[in-house]
């Protein structure tokens, strides 16, 4: 068999997805110590000295718990890219996207509280500051907008006019 009978990969079905901005918004490490502190606090409590399984099943389950819980709180990413605004597991396309505004940690305040609609899509994590309300100009969806935390919001508001066009 000659070597020109093999096909050659096409670049079709090995399309890569185009990134315009990705960010995880993680639980920092001044955010670890409290929550582990807490659970093996409360693993002690239900040990209290006694023998047997209470002395280690609490450890064992309550630790790695909190642990799991910290990283999965830390585990929700907003990302551009393939044409959709990707917040957690939700996406909307970017066509559908209106006006943009960025609130600091001082704004965000108002923004949560007083001036939130019940509708809107929240995305909120209180040890990033800066947050981002993007309008959605969908007749069909009743949310008025997505509002959600972001670490670099110049970066995501220019990624999402690049995407725009």
């Amino acid at each position: 068999m000659s070597d020109s009978a093999v096909p050659a990969p096409t670049s079709s079905s090995a399309r890569v997805p185009e990134v315009r901005f990705r960010e995880r918004l993680y639980v920092p490490w001044w955010g670890w110590p409290l929550p582990l502190a807490a659970a093996a606090l409360l693993s002690a409590e239900i040990h209290m000295g006694f023998p047997g399984v209470r002395s280690w099943l609490p450890y064992v389950l309550m630790v790695p718990l909190a642990v799991l819980l910290l990283w999965r709180m830390g585990s929700t990413k907003v990302e551009v890219s393939d044409g959709e605004l990707k917040v957690g597991q939700a996406h909307v396309p970017i066509t559908l996207l209106g006006d943009i505004e960025v609130f600091d940690a001082k704004s965000k305040r108002k923004a949560m509280g007083p001036h939130l609609d019940p509708r809107a899509f929240v995305t909120h994590r209180g040890w990033v500051g800066p947050m981002v309300r993007v309008a959605l100009e969908d007749p069909a969806d009743p949310t008025p907008y997505w509002q959600f935390s972001v670490r670099s919001p110049e970066e995501l508001v220019a990624a999402l006019e690049a995407a725009k066009g």
